[in-house]
């Protein structure tokens, strides 16, 4: 079971004797750029470390035909469906019960059978901060999955979609794919909030098949590549993009970051934030001729003092790696994150709607 994300990991920087600077910042409520094992879906979570989610009723993926605006680009050249249904339901199973059992025990050796790229790196840093930590990771399987099938593409990886909600708890999508050794999750991302954002429909073929599209791929008011990489300047800056609808993701973390920025500044301190894509992008139509995207991060971020005087500390997961210790002159954390993001189809005016995410701290050092 994955963990949806934890809350927010500032700074806290602390001037010499009298002063307030030890006020947390910002309020748990605002969503937090930098999270770690606890926050992500533990790939089948609830926020951490909660009891396994009761099982709740799920229906079969729709099989009903989406028609794709005539301005949608053909996909590229498909072939015969890459699993039946119940392989993909039995290839997630598997990975799910393998999780649980590894969560239990954190064993990272164990994951290198399970995930693969940056979400294994994530998981194995997630066992360590909480054997640092003294933590038991939560452990436990979401209920009644529904998976998404593309059909096989020319020169591609296999990969299909499996979604589980459990009201009240959260919405976790994880993506298998073919890897080297055999089916792996290499990304997910969760919502953890009370009502998740409204979820697109997937659209599927006559036979439930559903299709995916390049990363340059037109027809949608931006490509994939160029959502991923635009969402992710925009943390790296601090500034909202009209582009994407306001959200734990995009806005409010923004702001997260302005205030953090604000804060380190009055203490004479400076932050620089650094959002590199890592690994490829996928995206899979969707009923009204748009897209769902996923893609993944690695970002760092670098605290520097100005001039001596005040320290800093961090928070969360990435106080842990640092032994909860305040520093004098500069300390970073580096985090792998991954999202969802739905993409209007081409002459919509509705801005892109970034639907989950998963973030663990990689590394986190100072000085």
């Amino acid at each position: 079971m994955r963990i949806p994300s934890e809350p927010s990991l500032a700074a806290n920087p602390i001037k010499p004797p009298a002063t307030d600077w030890d006020k947390p910042v910002p309020p748990s409520s605002t969503p937090t750029p930098s999270p770690s094992k606890s926050s992500k879906p533990t790939r089948s979570g609830t926020p951490k470390p909660s009891p396994s989610p009761k099982p709740s009723r799920a229906e079969k993926p729709e099989t009903k035909v989406a028609v794709p605006p005539p301005s949608a680009e053909p996909p590229a050249r498909t072939g015969p469906p890459q699993l039946t249904p119940k392989e993909a339901y039995g290839i997630h199973g598997r990975y799910q019960r393998g999780l649980s059992a590894a969560q239990a025990r954190k064993d990272r050796d164990a994951m290198g059978k399970l995930e693969h790229g940056l979400a294994l790196e994530m998981t194995r840093a997630g066992f360590k901060t909480a054997e640092m930590q003294g933590t038991s990771l939560a452990s436990g399987i979401w209920p009644n999955p529904k998976v998404w099938i593309p059909r096989r593409v020319e020169g591609g990886a296999d990969w299909f979609v499996a979604i589980s909600y459990e009201p009240g708890v959260a919405r976790v999508i994880d993506v298998m794919s073919s890897a080297p050794g055999g089916w792996r999750l290499v990304a997910s991302a969760a919502d953890a909030r009370s009502t998740p954002g409204r979820f697109p429909k997937i659209a599927t073929d006559s036979e439930g098949y559903a299709t995916s599209l390049p990363g340059d791929a037109s027809g949608l008011s931006a490509t994939p590549q160029q959502i991923a990489r635009a969402h992710l300047a925009s943390l790296e800056r601090a500034e909202a993009d009209p582009r994407f609808a306001d959200g734990p993701w995009t806005s409010e973390a923004v702001l997260f970051w302005q205030q953090e920025r604000a804060q380190l500044q009055e203490a004479d301190w400076t932050l620089t934030l650094d959002y590199r894509l890592e690994g490829p992008v996928r995206a899979m139509r969707t009923g009204d001729g748009g897209a769902l995207v996923w893609y993944g991060a690695r970002s760092t971020e670098i605290r520097k003092a100005q001039k001596e005087g005040a320290q800093v500390t961090l928070k969360g997961s990435a106080a842990v790696r640092t032994e909860n210790k305040s520093f004098a002159h500069s300390v970073s954390a580096t985090y792998g994150r991954m999202y969802v993001t739905y993409v209007p189809p081409a002459g919509s005016t509705d801005p892109a709607r970034v639907l989950g995410e998963w973030s663990d701290v990689l590394e986190s050092h100072g000085d």
